[in-house]
């Protein structure tokens, strides 16, 4: 006997349109899940296409598709199907992916989770970088819930890239001279230097399925739509440069960067400049004129101020956006990391984060 199993999926398109697709697939209980295809679909949503039949195309693309299928596999059907002469306006095969992969269970919504948001608490800046791999851990496997940290750090600070090399990133008597802590993070991208007060950084410790079906390259504007919104309530309207940049219209505002786990959890932070003063930046970093042509930054004695100058608030006032739009968005409610998680945290600092095994892993 075979069971029919209905399945509804959305996917909205940053900066595009809401895909639905309502699906059925068979499970007969002789048969392994992995076996399982769908057998009906119906594509639909706000989205625009041309000619009309095309929608048939759509459709049929998914029937016959394993319930286990991968995005590609999902797109590359969905390539094959359609006419030559078929236009998708605010959507694409990808959107439809992502929308029959959450459908199907295998990726997930930020409504189908229960949030928690931590606002910034000072601490050393090794303990950050730790606790993103901590945290994220914790997400990945179940035992947390998923969330939004913002950070807090005195003095200065250089945060280095997982990929980077030490010494072509870093005057270290620079460093030493200013006392600024050099860390390496987890995750991929740039150094980033952040003087005492002068940043606006959180990250995102998420489980892997609320991204199953998006490209790498979506997935950054797609985790930081709700930083848009917070961007937005306090006066700036900011869009994302791919990879990785968040821009208004004055230039660039900060970066984002990422890293998945082995345990199923991933993690997203963004920095942005609060008020940096460019000349410590540039006696720390070596930074040549390509890397700062997108910074603002004209001359070395300058102020690199975005989030300041072009808002008039205090940082604090900031801070407090991001976290009330966050938990206002996803219902989150306000948290502190739990003893064993700072235990935990504390310990990687002595056994990584502040080894020059690690900082140094790339000479």
């Amino acid at each position: 006997m075979t069971d029919t199993h209905q399945q509804h999926g959305e996917y909205k398109v940053v900066g595009g349109k809401l895909v639905v697709v309502d699906l059925h697939s068979d499970l007969d209980p002789r048969t392994h899940p992995r076996d399982a295809r769908i057998t009906a679909a119906s594509v639909n949503g706000d989205f625009f296409l041309e000619p009309d039949e095309a929608l048939d195309s759509l459709n049929a693309a998914l029937i016959g598709l394993p319930t286990r299928a991968t995005r590609e596999e999902i797109a590359e059907s969905v390539r094959a199907e359609l006419p030559a002469e078929a236009h998708m306006f605010g959507f694409d095969e990808y959107a439809i992916a992502t929308a029959v992969r959450r459908a199907l269970g295998h990726a997930t919504r930020w409504e189908d989770h229960d949030w928690e948001v931590m606002p910034a608490v000072q601490m050393p800046v090794e303990m950050h970088v730790a606790l993103d791999q901590v945290l994220t851990e914790e997400v990945g496997r179940g035992t947390r819930p998923p969330l939004m940290r913002m950070w807090d750090y005195a003095g200065r600070a250089v945060v280095i890239g997982s990929f980077q090399s030490l010494v072509n990133e870093v005057d270290s008597e620079a460093a030493e001279r200013l006392d600024a802590t050099v860390v390496r993070r987890i995750t991929g991208g740039g150094a980033m230097y952040m003087d005492e007060g002068s940043f606006v950084t959180y990250s995102l410790s998420v489980p892997q399925s609320l991204v199953d079906g998006l490209s790498f390259a979506d997935s950054y504007p797609f985790l930081d739509a709700w930083a848009m919104e917070a961007l937005t309530s306090i006066g700036i309207t900011a869009s994302y440069k791919p990879l990785n940049d968040i821009v208004s219209t004055e230039g660039k505002i900060g970066g984002a960067a990422q890293k998945r786990l082995a345990s199923g959890g991933m993690v997203h932070h963004v920095t942005m400049s609060y008020d940096m003063n460019a000349d410590d930046m540039l006696q720390v970093l070596r930074i040549g004129r390509e890397k700062i042509s997108d910074k603002g930054i004209t001359s070395a004695a300058k102020r690199v101020d975005p989030l300041r100058s072009q808002t008039g608030l205090a940082r604090a006032e900031i801070l407090d956006a991001f976290v009330q739009t966050f938990a206002t968005k996803y219902g989150a409610r306000i948290a502190e990391i739990r003893p064993e998680e700072l235990a935990r945290a504390e310990q990687l600092v002595k056994e990584k984060f502040s080894t020059p095994e690690w900082t140094a892993r790339v000479p």
